[in-house]
C-alpha cells in the first residue's frame, strides 16, 4: 500500500534506524555539535523514494538489500561520498543488489535516493531500448540534462507532496502513475555516460566490509590481528580507510567504540549505571582522557550524559570545547 512519512531527527541514532529499511546497517556522526536531520521516505507499489537533509559529518555502513537497485544523487546541495566515490552536479551514482560500503557525508549535505526492483528495472530496460538491460554493480551516470531534470523534478514533486500533506500518495492509480515515470526517467539517465568501479575499488569496498565485520565480532582485536584476519598490510588498510572513511582504521574503531560509549550512557539501562563499566565494556581501559574526548565530541562529560538519562527531567549544563580537536 502507497504510503510516506516525513520525520525529524535530534539524535544520530534514531536517524540510523529509520533508514534501517534503506539498507544502512550503522552510522557513525564524526562531526560535532547538535545532530539534526530531516528524512522524507515514500513507498510506491514497488519503488521507495527518499529525501534526506543532515547537518553533520557522518559515515554509514550500507548494504542494499537483495533484488533492490539503489539509485542516489544531489538535491540542491552536496551528496555523500559513496564506496569512496564522489558524486558531483550532474551526476548520479548506482549501488547494485547486495552491495556493501561505506557512506561518508563532509558535512551539511542534501540529497536524493530511489530504490527499484533489479528485475523490474532490467524488464522495463529492455522494452524501453529493445535490447539486454544490465546495471553493474557500482557506477557513476552522467545522464543528459534533460533525463536527469525529469528525475529530480518527479522525485521533488512527491517529496513536497509528502511533506505538505501526510498519506497524499495512497492513491493507488496515482501512485503507479508515478512510479511508471519514475521508471521511464532512470531508463533515460542508465542509457548511457557510465563510469565502472575498477577491480581496484571493488577490492577496497570488500577490504572495508569486511573490516567492518570484524569490528562487530572481535571489536577488541589488536590491529596486527585484523590485518592478518582481512590479509592485508596495515599501510594497505590506513589507505583504504583514509579514502572511503576519511580517516585510520584506529581512529575510526576509537570514534566508534566512544558513540557506543554514548549510546549506552544515554539509554539509561540498568547496565549502564556506571560509567567505568560501561567504558571497559566497549575497550577503555580509563576514563580519564575518554572523558576529555567525549566532552570535546558530545558537548558533556560521560557522567552528564548518563544523570540525564537515570533523570530525564533534571536540568543540565553542556559543556562545549571553544577550540575542538578534529
Amino acid at each position: 500500500m502507497p504510503g510516506s512519512r516525513a520525520s525529524v531527527f535530534g539524535e544520530a541514532e534514531d536517524f540510523e534506524a529509520a533508514l534501517s529499511a534503506d539498507g544502512v546497517a550503522g552510522m557513525l556522526v564524526t562531526g560535532r555539535g547538535h545532530f539534526q536531520a530531516r528524512l522524507t521516505q515514500i513507498g510506491l507499489e514497488r519503488l521507495r523514494l527518499a529525501a534526506v537533509e543532515e547537518t553533520q559529518s557522518r559515515i554509514a555502513f550500507v548494504a542494499v538489500p537483495a533484488g533492490l537497485i539503489l539509485v542516489a544523487f544531489a538535491i540542491g546541495g552536496p551528496s555523500p561520498v559513496w564506496g569512496g566515490v564522489e558524486i558531483r552536479a550532474g551526476e548520479i551514482i548506482t549501488l547494485g543488489p547486495g552491495q556493501r560500503l561505506h557512506a561518508r557525508t563532509l558535512g551539511p549535505s542534501h540529497w536524493g535516493a530511489v530504490q527499484v526492483p533489479a528485475g523490474q528495472l532490467a524488464d522495463y530496460g529492455c522494452v524501453l531500448s529493445g535490447s539486454r538491460f544490465v546495471t553493474p554493480p557500482l557506477a557513476r551516470w552522467r545522464p543528459q540534462r534533460a533525463a536527469l531534470r525529469q528525475l529530480r523534478d518527479l522525485h521533488h514533486a512527491a517529496i513536497r507532496m509528502a511533506e505538505a500533506r501526510a498519506g497524499a500518495l495512497t492513491d493507488l492509480q496515482a501512485a503507479h502513475g508515478l512510479e511508471q515515470q519514475l521508471l521511464h526517467a532512470l531508463i533515460e539517465c542508465l542509457s548511457e555516460g557510465a563510469d565502472v568501479e575498477t577491480a581496484t575499488g571493488r577490492r577496497h569496498r570488500d577490504i572495508l566490509a569486511r573490516f567492518e565485520d570484524l569490528l562487530a565480532a572481535e571489536p577488541f582485536l589488536p590491529m596486527t590481528g585484523i590485518c592478518t584476519a582481512l590479509g592485508v598490510s596495515e599501510r594497505s588498510l590506513r589507505e583504504c580507510c583514509k579514502k572511503h572513511l576519511g580517516m585510520g582504521p584506529s581512529g575510526y574503531r576509537r570514534l566508534r567504540a566512544m558513540q557506543q560509549v554514548y549510546r549506552a550512557l544515554r539509554s539509561g539501562a540498568p547496565d549502564a549505571a556506571s560509567v567505568s563499566a560501561v567504558a571497559r565494556r566497549y575497550g577503555f581501559n580509563g576514563v580519564g582522557r575518554l572523558a576529555a574526548d567525549y566532552r570535546a565530541r558530545y558537548g558533556e562529560l560521560p557522567s552528564a550524559t548518563l544523570r540525564r538519562s537515570l533523570h530525564p527531567g533534571t536540568a543540565h549544563l553542556s559543556l562545549r570545547s571553544v577550540h575542538p580537536r578534529e
